[in-house]
Parts: C-alpha cells; sequence; structure tokens
C-alpha cells in the first residue's frame, strides 16, 4: 500500500512563531513564541522557570520595524529538533513541523499542486527528498520525537 502525501503549500513562517529550543540555562526544552501584532518574542522554560521577553522591533541598516523572524532567533538560541545528518542537519521548528516533514518524507507518492517556489517542500535541502534517505530520516524523527 502506498502512503499518499498532498502538499498543502505551507511556507517555513506557518511553523515559526513558535519554536521548541535548547533551554540556555538547563539544556532542556524550552519554548519561544512571537506575538507578532504586539510585537514581543517570548521564551519560556517549565523545567527551571526561565522567563525572557523582547521586543520584535528592531533597526536593520538604519530602518527600524517589527521584523517576523522565527521565533528562536530574536533570543538567539539552539533548536530542540535538530540531528546531524551526513554533512547536513535535519531539523524542525515544532511538533507539527516535524509531523508534516514526517508525512511528507514517509510518502511514496508525493501529490504537489499550484507550485510557487516558495512553500517549505519546494525549499528543503536535496536530502529531505531522495528516497534513499527515506529509512534514516524516519530514524532520526522518532528519535527526536522521543527526546
Amino acid at each position: 500500500m502506498s502512503i499518499r502525501f498532498n502538499d498543502q503549500n505551507k511556507g517555513l513562517s506557518y511553523f515559526q512563531s513558535e519554536v521548541w529550543i535548547v533551554c540556555p540555562d538547563c539544556a532542556k526544552k524550552a519554548v519561544t513564541k512571537v506575538d507578532y501584532e504586539n510585537a514581543k518574542a517570548y521564551l519560556f522554560c517549565k523545567n527551571c522557570g526561565l522567563s525572557k521577553q523582547k521586543s520584535t522591533t528592531i533597526t536593520v541598516a538604519g530602518i527600524k520595524g517589527n521584523w517576523k523572524m522565527i521565533a528562536h532567533n530574536y533570543f538567539n538560541t539552539q533548536l530542540w529538533l535538530e540531528h546531524s545528518f551526513k554533512n547536513d542537519v535535519f531539523y524542525a521548528l515544532n511538533g507539527e513541523h516535524l509531523d508534516y516533514l514526517e508525512q511528507y518524507i514517509a510518502a511514496d507518492l508525493r501529490e504537489h499542486k499550484d507550485r510557487t517556489g516558495f512553500t517549505l517542500l519546494e525549499r528543503l535541502p536535496k536530502f529531505y527528498h531522495e528516497a534513499k534517505n527515506r529509512k534514516a530520516l524516519l530514524s532520526i524523527i522518532q528519535k527526536l520525537k522521543k527526546k
């Protein structure tokens, strides 16, 4: 039986407002979130209680603005869901992102509609797409889910 995946044309930005990270204090799983409307980024660790807040308003090249970056970039932290793969790194921003990647990688039949060149799947490194890497990548995903 073939596993079918229907590309939902999600971009990385779909997953970027909540990111699982390595806590800078205790090295366990923490979460960063962004509230773009109120220009605030938050970091919280349930394990050690670390709590931080930052403004998302940043000046770049003399232009002040509410830059919509991936949540963990406001705190310069390491992703929780990352694992080395050959000469590259497999990563996901959160559980929903990891599930989406798992569905794609596990599928024998991958359907794409209305390609734009900007979807998450279209912009993935080549190793995510190759059938020869399927078993190893699915193994990594299972390890990350248990982490």
